[in-house]
């Protein structure tokens, strides 16, 4: 299934704009999930510019995110584009340092 025209055709705009788009709940500021707070705090670990985008404001979003990337839960980490993953892939990738990798891979600034 497919999200409507409109919602997709915005995710398409979030993510050709921006080189890491969180959708999340809440905002990098207040996360409102353990989950949104997990992953942004290893994109700020990292010290990855990066764009969170508040699902909860905007239900068709909410789901029409998930149609999007054919994955049920929020968060949802997008690199150049590309879907990552949500929580529990973004948390195995940066224990093992693939998540750096990725990010180094794909030109996007982290600290050192």
């Amino acid at each position: 299934m497919q999200p409507d025209n409109s919602v997709a055709e915005r995710i398409r705009q979030d993510l050709s704009g921006k080189s890491v788009v969180l959708y999340m709940k809440g905002s990098p500021v207040f996360p409102q999930c353990g989950f949104s707070a997990a992953v942004v705090q290893i994109l700020t670990d990292l010290g990855v510019q990066f764009s969170g985008i508040d699902v909860l404001t905007d239900p068709s979003l909410r789901e029409g995110v998930k149609l999007f990337s054919d994955w049920p839960t929020i968060p949802q980490l997008y690199v150049k584009g590309e879907f990552v993953g949500g929580c529990d892939i973004v948390r195995e990738m940066h224990a093992s340092g693939e998540l750096r990798q990725l990010l180094k891979d794909k030109g996007v600034e982290t600290a050192s």
